[in-house]
């Protein structure tokens, strides 16, 4: 089930509570038992890495040194 972060505009004190998506605009109440609050937005975390596919135009023209700044001097 998704968790989402709340903010108690009267406290200040911010929460998290275990809802389904269907209920994530219900209000919430803070655990102090203030209604006055507001959902915060999150930010994804999402490990590992990846890799560009050898055939992607490089940055820069592609060229691999002989730029600088990203413009060719020429």
């Amino acid at each position: 089930m998704p968790r989402y972060e709340y903010r108690c505009r009267t406290c200040g004190d911010t929460f998290e509570l275990s809802r389904p998506m269907a209920e994530s605009a219900a209000p919430a109440d803070c655990p102090s038992g203030h209604d006055d609050t507001v959902k915060l937005l999150s930010t994804v975390a999402v490990g590992g890495s990846a890799s560009a596919p050898s055939s992607a135009p490089r940055a820069g023209g592609g060229g691999g040194g002989g730029c600088c700044g990203g413009g060719c001097c020429s």
